[in-house]
């Protein structure tokens, strides 16, 4: 008896066979904003599908070890990484993936769309990049926190082009170096101290908790100045090198030196994410560099870094759903069950439906929170300013919970297969799961939604585009439209009761709830206003989400009946 092998799936090309992230592109950037970028789009493409699937196994096959000491008995706390994670690293510069933003050619090209393209090239690359993902998310975070007025010229100079360099050989990336133990995301907990030294430089000492990308030649660190006084809003960010012959120390050091003051005392033990290094790390009077005057209360400078990881994080789930639905999606095609192909059960068609949905949702999402991004970067648009404060949590929280729902159906869509490490089906669990953790879980960043919306007002932006969007709606589908001004309704007496006493358990106690509602409404408006544009997919998906996430309707019938047109 012949036995039987099951066909791998086979994925299209994920820019050319991603219709939405191209029909997103012509309206976002224009036809010939497009057109500019569809060869950047498409040489990324072309190596994600090659050589960075490759790299993208070999770096999950080999993950990151810990070198205590050298031959000699020298400490070294070096991290070693695998041939796939460093082919990451080179890709991710050589295809601007952190660079593009702050390049002067890319904003003559797109201006403030440049943000747009940008989450076009993490669509593409994130997904199979072995989470390197993760340290393009804080190189930009920290590029875009070194770029502050406020930062010493001479710091800004020394190490954003090297954050934003193109060539391999030159590019570095940054770690992120803010938790600590007893704290977590309690940031006023933080024991960590800096002190100034003659030269200018600071010292720093404490214990950082999750450190991640600790292969990275730099971090940026969270610490309470001397006499600085309690609280979270005192802090202050610290560029801290790793190697010693990145600052000013005296005497010779290999470039591979550890900097002095700075032990890796272990990488973590993850349950995904396991090809990026992580770890918990010591300061003892380490060698850093302000980022702006630590006299000056320095948490809303950091939060300049978190805004951008944030949104990265959004990105990175929207991405990874993106690419399970096509996994899944292939697998049906090659799969054969009773009565047929899988592809052809209509209770798996409505299964892949539903996700897909879920999937475009994400991705409006995240796209809209990169061109408000790129608004604020490029023009200063205070509208835009506005909303991506409270835009930013809501695209994060709710992105993440949709990656993690997503992910565990499509493990299930592949069977036991599913189910086998080696067929790399069960990273997409594991690595969706850290999505609604990383730069605050659901309920920390719920907090920080009501904190904006009674702080700064920040909902009226959402009122106002949910307003907008059900208007749009009544010729494309009377009920989506009625269902938005309704939703619209509710939230802004949701809001208005928060407002008068944002601190009352109930309301505290419903944040969750709160938060998730107008993500989910948002991404309704969103898909409205790309469906009013001219998208029949968008228009489909805009009337199913709205079912499905506003009304909590059952979409399977359509679902089902639109597959092809869902994916």
């Amino acid at each position: 008896m012949t036995r039987f092998v099951q066909p791998a799936p086979a994925l299209d090309d994920p820019y050319t066979g991603d219709r939405l992230l191209r029909s997103w592109l012509e309206r976002q950037l224009g036809a010939d904003g497009h057109a500019a970028a569809k060869g950047r789009l498409a040489d990324l493409a072309a190596d994600v599908t090659g050589p960075l699937r490759a790299a993208h196994a070999d770096a999950e096959a080999h993950p990151p070890t810990l070198v205590r000491y050298d031959p000699w008995g020298a400490r070294v706390d070096r991290v070693d990484t695998s041939a796939g994670w460093q082919a990451q690293r080179a890709a991710a510069a050589r295809h601007a993936v952190v660079a593009l933003p702050y390049l002067d050619a890319a904003r003559a090209t797109w201006g403030a769309g440049t943000r747009v393209v940008q989450h076009a090239l993490l669509h593409l690359y994130g997904p199979e990049s072995a989470t390197f993902s993760c340290p393009v998310a804080m190189a930009d975070g920290a590029a875009a926190l070194l770029s502050l007025p406020d930062v010493d010229p001479a710091v800004r100079d020394a190490w954003l082009p090297r954050l934003t360099s193109t060539d391999p050989d030159t590019a570095i990336t940054s770690g992120q170096w803010m938790t600590e133990s007893q704290g977590g995301s309690d940031l006023g907990r933080s024991t960590t101290t800096g002190r100034p030294a003659a030269d200018g430089s600071w010292r720093l000492t404490g214990e950082k908790w999750f450190c991640s990308a600790a292969d990275a030649a730099m971090a940026v660190a969270l610490a309470r100045p001397e006499g600085a006084g309690r609280g979270s809003r005192v802090l202050a960010p610290f560029l801290v090198p790793r190697y010693a012959v990145d600052s000013p120390l005296p005497g010779p050091a290999a470039p591979d030196a550890p900097a002095p003051g700075v032990t890796v005392h272990r990488l973590k033990d993850k349950l995904g994410t396991r090809a990026l290094p992580t770890a918990e790390i010591g300061l003892r009077d380490a060698y850093a560099l302000p980022l702006g005057d630590p006299a000056v209360p320095g948490l809303a400078r950091a939060m300049t870094l978190v805004v951008v990881t944030r949104v990265h994080n959004a990105a990175a789930a929207a991405g990874g759903m993106r690419r399970g639905l096509a996994y899944a999606r292939a697998y049906a095609d090659a799969r054969h069950v009773a009565g047929g192909a899988l592809a052809g059960n209509p209770l798996h068609r409505a299964t892949l439906g539903t996700l897909a949905v879920d999937a475009a949702g994400a991705f409006a999402l995240a796209g809209h929170t990169f061109a408000l991004l790129g608004r604020v970067e490029v023009g200063a648009d205070p509208a835009a300013a506005a909303e991506l404060r409270v835009v930013a949590p809501l695209a994060k929280l709710a992105t993440g919970r949709l990656a993690v729902s997503s992910a565990s159906e499509y493990v299930e869509s592949f069977g036991g297969a599913g189910y086998v490490e080696d067929t790399g089906v069960p990273r997409l669990l594991r690595d969706a799961q850290v999505l609604p953790i990383w730069e605050g879980t659901t309920n920390v960043l719920a907090l920080d939604v009501l904190r904006a919306v009674t702080r700064e007002d920040a909902g009226l932006p959402l009122l106002r585009r949910l307003a907008a969007a059900a208007d749009l709606a009544r010729p494309l589908s009377p009920a989506l439209a009625d269902t938005l001004a309704a939703v619209t309704g509710e939230l802004r007496g949701a809001l208005t009761e928060v407002a008068a006493d944002p601190g009352a358990a109930t309301v505290v106690a419903g944040a969750r709830g709160l938060a998730l509602r107008m993500a989910y409404a948002l991404t309704a408006a969103l898909l409205v206003e790309h469906a009013a544009w001219g998208d029949e997919q968008a228009e489909l998906v805009a009337r199913l989400w709205a079912r499905r996430w506003l009304r909590h309707e059952e979409i399977a019938g359509d679902a089902h009946h639109h597959l092809e047109l869902l994916c």
